[in-house]
């Protein structure tokens, strides 16, 4: 009988040898197949020069070689003569020109507070009031402001930026929001023709806005591109009467205790306490009117929620007319003679959070005295749902192809706050 050789030999070891369900084929390893393991190796230790008071730490720099059981020498750091911005590395923060021991906490347009409009009214001494003002509800029931075929324009708009603008079947948000956003402003500039004073006004987007205030013992401070502004030759009228801003006096400013009121604030030791309305003096529209807030991100985590949305717009809103307050009456803190009013608009393409802000005092430190006042109109549907495609079912079409339970109440309040102040 002639041996076997050394594979057949390990092929008919045994049934714990075996592979394929015993059918004689030889089990390999994972290397043996070509597959490499997925555990990582171990990090190599780091050699560290430990700092012993009164001892030095001996090193292998004089060897010019790497030297087992000595510490890592710390060269230093080799100067090009030259600005390689590949290499650039910013000061210590305690050595920079505008550290501050004290910290300021800085809201941007990615915040997102945890109490969402309770923790904004904090913030900025406000008052809330639900629903729009009456002289802003008086714009929407007047006929005379409508639109000559108004509801068939607006379907005609949503129609263009949900199914005609774009070529994919379903477009999404970030496409189709600011078309119809741009596209119901087109229209509301309709009405120059009508109301001449309309073109006494500007809009501008990407501007960079910075306001400081004090809210009792914190430095809290707006800052960044908040979107959009429509800007005004003249400033808008004041909403609340004098009696009704005293009023404001006897309200108590609701809490969130045990959270922090700087809660997702940005904590920052490196900052500039001005006030910048993001243009330059003498710009002709200097009054700011009303701000836009397109909420278009597509992936659900990274959008806002509605209560975390209008708190943004509240302290957008709010740091404008703090802005202009200062421009024009200087950094004393009082009860502003002629308050000012700052109007904001945020939507996602569907839903729609209306907000108007009357700042009557810059005195913010203290939570008594005369409080601001907001009035916020919130979740306005323009529609329900918009079928790209149709729905079929037994070759009946269910669902037509177009927008599901229009709104046109919605387009009138925002038209009504684009008329406010001209009309």
């Amino acid at each position: 009988m002639a041996l076997a050789s050394g594979p057949a030999l390990r092929a008919l070891a045994g049934p714990g040898r075996l592979g394929l369900g015993g059918c004689g084929a030889p089990k390999r390893g994972a290397y043996e197949w070509g597959v490499r393991s997925t555990r990582k190796p171990e990090p190599r230790p780091l050699d560290r020069v430990y700092e012993i008071p009164g001892l030095e730490p001996i090193t292998y720099e004089g060897k010019k070689h790497f030297v087992p059981g000595l510490a890592r020498p710390i060269f230093p750091r080799w100067d090009r003569g030259w600005k390689d911005p590949r290499f650039y590395r910013s000061a210590p923060m305690h050595e920079q020109p505008l550290y501050k021991e004290q910290p300021c906490y800085i809201f941007h347009q990615r915040c997102r507070l945890l109490e969402g409009m309770k923790q904004a009214l904090w913030l900025t001494k406000t008052k809330l009031i639900e629903g729009l003002p009456e002289k802003v509800l008086s714009l929407v029931d007047d006929p005379r402001n409508h639109i000559e075929n108004q509801d068939e324009r607006v379907l005609d708009i949503i129609s263009h930026a949900r199914l005609w603008h774009s070529t994919e079947d379903i477009p999404k948000r970030e496409t189709y929001c600011p078309v119809i956003v741009n596209s119901l402003l087109q229209l509301c500039k309709s009405q120059i023709l009508k109301h001449p004073s309309l073109a006494r006004r500007m809009f501008a987007q990407e501007y960079c806005l910075a306001t400081t205030w004090t809210r009792e013992s914190l430095l809290l401070q707006v800052r960044g591109t908040s979107g959009a502004i429509l800007s005004a030759k003249d400033p808008l009228p004041a909403i609340a009467s004098r009696e009704e801003v005293e009023a404001t006096k006897s309200h108590v400013l609701e809490t969130f205790y045990p959270i922090a009121p700087n809660v997702d604030l940005q904590e920052c030791h490196v900052y500039d306490v001005k006030d910048n309305t993001g243009f330059q003096e003498g710009y002709p529209y200097p009054y700011p009117h009303t701000l836009y807030f397109l909420e278009k991100a597509n992936l659900r985590p990274h959008r806002f929620l509605p209560d975390q949305l209008r708190a943004k717009m509240l302290l957008f809103a709010f740091g404008n007319a703090l802005a202009q307050a200062r421009l024009l009456y200087g950094n004393a803190t009082k009860v502003l003679e002629q308050p000012i009013v700052v109007q904001s608009v945020g939507t996602d393409g569907r839903v729609f959070q209306f907000l108007v802000l009357q700042l009557n005092t810059t005195d913010l430190t203290s939570s008594e005295g005369v409080k601001n006042l907001v009035w916020v109109d919130s979740n306005q549907l323009l529609y329900q749902h918009f079928w790209c495609r149709p729905v079929i079912k037994k070759r009946v079409v269910v669902e037509p192809v177009g927008p599901v339970d229009f709104q046109p109440e919605t387009f009138r309040k925002f038209l009504a706050l684009y008329l406010h102040g001209a009309v």
